[in-house]
């Protein structure tokens, strides 16, 4: 955990506001004047109204009362010593993809980590290893003392300590974590600890009752808000490799620092999700927190167990979601699916017969929304398994059997990106053709066929595609393009109309819609 994110429950004391100041606003507001002057108000108490007048009221609360204390005394508060971050960024190779830069959103510090408590750094002697305090949440899975939480809590833990509802402190063992999902198994020495039943997060529906649980700033232990479910398979918003999978729960239920690794439960009391992070420009709950769906978390959580290590599956491809804006370009009735975007050579989508340009609408028999929920679906399948895809190429509605891969640390695996040359015109962006000196200069593998983006005017069209210099445009509208003379062809082809390109960029291509500028420029 990095020290940066320990500092956040400082802000708990200041935001406070003094009951007293409320207090005294009330009392003002019960004076008023009468035209022989000012008299204090003659308040007379109502009377309260009965259980009948408020059934509906009290059956809600009665029904969230008895939910939660179903689920509270599975919930534990997850304490944790760990190495100082830069020992462990030397030590860890993979550190590095822990999270965004500190810039990427502005008030929010990298990675996820942000979402400990206030911990406290002690004394240092030269020469001794730093160590780190930091505060999160868990959720008991099984009677025996398994435990799951985010591996972002636990990460580089020389001591876990864990506290139960009942107040019991105890030490936990690390099972094993998995970077690329954020998940975590710890394990405490206790039997006949009260767990929490699974639930099926792909039946939520926006608009759903849900509850989160865990400890807000490490101090309030136990803590549960309600809130509905906002939204359903979110792609990661912080996430620096396309290769982790997204598919989160978006919901309103407060989620602050120290909530990480805590539960998310639907209105019977089941684990749907594992809260992990929120989207705040304060650091603090702003309404938008994010839990990873109980779909990913189960099947993760059982292989850390069984294994103490999880196998990804992969299908070697990069994806957009289909949308109204792109739908047409692919012959398609309904704006869902996932549209291949690209296909890693070799790679279990490659020998399959997966192209650029197929849509893929069905995983064995089950509708495909988008790309994120083809993304946890394919995550979670075991390497090896053979599963059968529905898609559309050109129009037509075909089956194709894929036998999935493993993912490895230097794989594709199936990821959801969104991500004398022509002069600027109604595009607003300059090509040029792909010669030695420029791919050189911009790194550009020689298997990445197209043209590249040498300027783009801010607010054109391309830039609002997010189009930048160094990017490579491998078709338009659907047709490969290999030197400047084409691209301009294909671009003039339908004039006016919007423009579907495939851009290869940092390493994945993905479709973009280009919305012409209607002015006369000419060019590109």
């Amino acid at each position: 955990m990095s020290f940066e994110t320990n500092k956040l429950v400082g802000k708990l004391g200041r935001a406070a506001v003094p009951a007293g100041a409320v207090a005294t606003l009330v009392l003002g507001a019960s004076l008023f004047f009468h035209h022989n002057g000012v008299h204090a108000a003659m308040i007379s108490s109502a009377a309260p109204m009965d259980d009948n007048s408020v059934s509906s009221l009290v059956a809600l609360d009665n029904a969230v009362e008895s939910v939660a204390a179903r689920v509270t005394p599975a919930v534990v508060n997850v304490a944790v010593t760990s190495r100082g971050s830069s020992e462990r960024e030397a030590g860890d190779e993979q550190s590095q993809n822990q999270g965004p830069d500190q810039g990427q959103m502005q008030g929010l510090p990298p990675g996820f980590a942000q979402f400990f408590g206030q911990g406290g750094q002690g004394m240092q002697r030269p020469q001794q290893p730093q160590l780190e305090h930091g505060i999160g949440s868990g959720i008991i899975i099984s009677p025996d003392g398994y435990i799951v939480t985010n591996n972002h809590v636990i990460d580089g833990a020389v001591q876990i300590r864990v506290t139960l509802n009942d107040r019991r402190v105890m030490t936990a063992k690390l099972v094993g974590a998995d970077k690329l999902t954020d998940l975590a198994v710890i394990k405490v020495d206790a039997h006949d600890l009260p767990s929490i039943a699974w639930g099926d997060s792909t039946k939520l529906k926006p608009g759903q009752t849900v509850l989160a649980f865990g400890s807000p700033f490490g101090y309030f232990q136990f803590s549960v808000t309600r809130g509905i479910v906002s939204a359903v398979n979110r792609p990661n918003p912080y996430s620096n490799d396309a290769r982790k999978p997204g598919g989160y729960i978006q919901t309103d239920a407060a989620i602050n620092p120290g909530n990480s690794g805590g539960a998310l439960v639907n209105s019977h009391g089941e684990l749907v999700g594992i809260n992990t992070f929120i989207i705040s420009d304060s650091g603090s709950f702003a309404g938008a927190g994010f839990a990873i769906p109980s779909q990913l978390v189960r099947a993760t959580a059982e292989q850390l167990i069984k294994t103490g290590t999880v196998h990804h599956g992969y299908l070697g491809i990069s994806m957009n979601d289909v949308t109204p804006a792109n739908a047409s370009f692919f012959n398609l009735k309904e704006a869902t699916g996932a549209i291949v975007a690209q296909v890693t050579p070799d790679s279990p989508a490659a020998r399959a017969g997966l192209k650029n340009g197929d849509v893929i609408d069905e995983l064995n028999g089950e509708k495909i929304v988008n790309g994120g929920a083809l993304q946890v679906a394919v995550s979670e399948d075991t390497p090896g398994t053979t599963i059968t895809l529905g898609i559309i190429r050109n129009g037509s509605k075909q089956t194709v059997n894929v036998q999935v891969g493993e993912f490895h640390k230097d794989a594709e695996v199936a990821s959801n990106d969104g991500s004398g040359a022509p002069q600027s015109g109604k595009l607003g962006l300059a090509v040029s053709e792909l010669t030695p000196d420029v791919r050189q200069q911009l790194h550009i593998p020689s298997q990445v066929q197209g043209v590249a983006v040498q300027t783009v005017r801010p607010a054109s069209p391309a830039d609002d595609a997010q189009l930048a210099p160094g990017d490579v445009i491998l078709e338009v509208d659907r047709h490969p393009v290999s030197s400047a003379d084409q691209f301009v062809s294909q671009v003039h082809a339908n004039p006016g109309k919007d423009l579907l390109l495939l851009v290869w960029s940092q390493g994945n291509a993905s479709y973009r819609v280009v919305h012409p500028d209607g002015g006369n420029q000419s060019g590109m």
